[in-house]
């Protein structure tokens, strides 16, 4: 059952290694077609009343209050097709996720997979373990029932292997050690109003079920009485304070679950009445660490594994069992070893979560990532400085343009320009990558995707990454002209008085490009 140890986690050590160095010098941006992006005054007669609809758009839709960032390229003919404010940088919401998951194709490969060890710090007796069992993980964000067929069923997998290594007792703790990750859960920059949101659940090394618990309110079956509270998975340990009261059949149900912080317990007020439908929510836990640890208890207890010590979690690099400094003070008796290893599925499938459902907890796990391969530093700041080197030497992209701050979108810090986005899909455009990074982008006219534009000559047709925050919209992607032209664009928006209606600006955009009937190459 066991196996020595043989884990590297520095970057001069790793596998997986950054396809470039500090020395490189920057790439030619837009691999030397500056010619793609000409001044407004530049454009042809034939694109000027392109130009002059889409300032009708933005018109027609209510949207000239705004502030407007838009450039479209054809990949076929070099050419620009609409400009406006191309090179102003603004705030990209979740099209912050091309940067992130572009960077990540590049560095770490379509076939790169997380692994989650199982290691034994002590030395067996029978089917005993003198010493403690620890789970290190690297940030694998997929041990949830996305990709494993129930709730629990990663976990279990994990409780099966303990017990298939003949191991039915342990007599030292159970371990938690989430150290690969370093700084925050949670980002600083993040509005403090979204930290009860399902979208901004906290990042960390070792992660169960998305870092998220669901709380189900069902109604007494006796007026008067409180309704009853359930938390998946069932051991959360999350604290409730259910001051809510069932009423009569027949009644309107009023429930409200509310909490200050991720770290207070979960208010539970109003009324739900006797027969009516359970309410539903899903709310970040506070601690990844210990959630995992009491989750994973729970299935090795089921196994019939009793764990003689207690429930222990490490967040410090210093003090963990694969530190430098332990493993060099290991004995015979006291050596780390890896009982099993969890592979994640590969990363395209996880890009595939974070672009098609704009999926913030992937993204930073995987910037973090960014941040531990590229810099040695797998925390907020390492994945911002990992995507951005590869910005500005692998893409070319001008530093006046874009401003990282996180992975997902979810920072009012980000900053990018509708050209460093058009530079960024032409570069991954023009590179073997390109059918991955494709397979990653919602597509119009697809539910569960980009549901917008059925119908039109853009569904089916049109791929692009959304982007949603208060007063800002974007859309940003390729589409194919009724020529078969392949059309580049970006569209962001911010201060706009209303999302929907920027939406609507965008699916118009996108529309009106993919009818257009041009030849495919220039008639000149």
């Amino acid at each position: 059952g066991f196996s020595s140890l043989a884990f590297l986690s520095s970057p001069e050590d790793s596998q997986y290694q950054a396809p470039f160095s500090s020395e490189l010098p920057p790439s030619p941006p837009f691999h030397g077609r500056e010619s793609a992006f000409p001044p407004d005054e530049t454009l042809s007669l034939e694109l000027r009343d392109l130009q002059r609809e889409l300032e009708e758009i933005l018109a027609s839709t209510g949207n000239l209050g705004g502030k407007w960032g838009v450039l479209a390229v054809s990949l076929d003919r070099g050419d620009t097709l609409l400009s406006l404010n191309p090179r102003e940088p603004m705030i990209p919401a979740s099209n912050q996720k091309l940067l992130t998951t572009a960077a990540a194709l590049y560095i770490l490969g379509p076939e790169f997979r997380y692994s989650t060890f199982l290691l034994t710090r002590g030395h067996r007796e029978g089917d005993a373990l003198e010493g403690d069992l620890i789970l290190f993980g690297t940030g694998d964000p997929t041990l949830s029932d996305r990709f494993y067929p129930g709730e629990m069923a990663a976990l279990d997998t994990l409780a099966q292997r303990v017990l298939d290594a003949g191991v039915r007792e342990i007599r030292g703790d159970l371990v938690i050690d989430g150290s690969y990750f370093q700084g925050p859960d949670l980002h600083p920059e993040w509005d403090p109003k979204d930290l009860n949101d399902p979208f901004a659940a906290p990042v960390s090394a070792v992660s169960f079920n998305e870092n998220l618990v669901t709380v189900r309110v069902e109604a007494n079956a006796r007026s008067g009485s409180p309704p009853s509270i359930h938390t998946m998975p069932e051991g959360s340990g999350i604290p409730v304070l259910n001051t809510a009261t069932t009423t009569s059949a027949g009644t309107r149900s009023r429930i409200w679950l509310f909490r200050e912080t991720p770290w207070d317990p979960i208010g539970i007020e109003g009324v739900i009445p006797v027969g009516g439908r359970d309410v539903w929510r899903r709310l970040p836990i506070p601690d990844p660490l210990v959630f995992t640890g009491r989750e994973f208890k729970r299935a090795l207890e089921a196994r019939g594994i009793h764990i003689q010590g207690n429930l222990r979690v490490n967040r410090n690099p210093a003090t963990s069992a694969l530190s430098s400094t332990a493993v060099q003070a290991e004995g015979e008796g006291s050596r780390t070893r890896i009982l099993s290893v969890q592979e994640s599925p590969p990363l395209l499938d996880i890009l595939r979560v974070v672009n098609k459902e704009s999926n913030n907890f992937f993204a930073e796990t995987v910037a973090k990532t960014l941040g531990q391969i590229v810099v040695g530093r797998a925390s907020y700041q390492g994945g911002t400085e990992a995507v951005t080197r590869f910005l500005l030497r692998e893409v070319g992209i001008s530093p006046e343009e874009i401003r990282v701050r996180d992975g997902s979108g979810l920072s009012p810090e980000n900053r990018v320009s509708a050209k460093a986005l058009i530079q960024l899909l032409d570069f991954m455009a023009s590179s073997p990558l390109w059918d991955d990074f494709w397979s990653t982008l919602p597509e119009a006219g697809v539910r569960r995707e980009l549901r917008r534009m059925g119908g039109s000559p853009a569904s089916r047709n049109l791929r692009a990454k959304t982007g949603t925050m208060d007063g800002v919209s974007a859309l940003s992607g390729m589409v194919r002209t009724r020529t078969g032209e392949r059309v580049l664009f970006s569209i962001l928006s911010n201060d706009v008085p209303s999302e929907i209606r920027a939406k609507r600006a965008e699916d118009q955009v996108g529309i009106r490009l993919a009818s257009l009937t041009r030849p495919l190459e220039d008639p000149s």
